[in-house]
């Protein structure tokens, strides 16, 4: 296309016509907007969420996968004392906090696991089980295994 072309198809659209065209990138720029809006919006509640469930006495994951449990949160210097082992107790910083760990009661998971081998046995207190000895116990986890596979 030359100059000329160029300019008689500019001149052949009339001057204060409506382009649907426009409308549809006003559109779109205007939906980007608002979800970079949202997205900020529900990132910095949950950075709110988080800072209020901070407190001391709370396990928590940091960014860089160390678990610990906060001891003191100092938020004016924006420093957490975490204790990851007993005795040892390291600052770090508030915004290195990845997660907070909620405790998980046992009795309302149901998946507690018992300290001894009591559970692999039939249990006596269940009506209609009999008692089994550590033999029979070990025949048939064994084929609960093969059936399994």
């Amino acid at each position: 296309m030359t100059l000329s072309s160029i300019l008689a198809a500019s001149q052949a659209a009339p001057a204060g016509g409506f382009n649907p065209m426009n409308l549809v990138l006003f559109a779109l720029f205007a939906l980007l907007i608002i979800m970079m809006i949202r997205k900020q919006r529900k990132t910095k509640a949950a950075a709110q969420e988080k800072a209020s469930k901070l407190a001391p006495g709370v396990d928590i994951m940091t960014n860089f996968g160390l678990f610990g449990h906060v001891k003191a949160v100092d938020t004016e210097a924006n420093k957490i004392q975490l204790e990851v082992a007993p005795g040892v107790v390291l600052n770090v910083h508030s915004q290195t906090v990845a997660k907070i760990i909620d405790p998980v009661d046992a009795s309302v998971d149901g998946s507690a696991v018992p300290d001894d081998a009591s559970s692999l046995t039939l249990n006596l207190d269940k009506p209609g089980t009999s008692q089994e000895t550590v033999e029979e116990t070990v025949a048939r986890l064994n084929q609960e295994n093969n059936k399994d596979n």
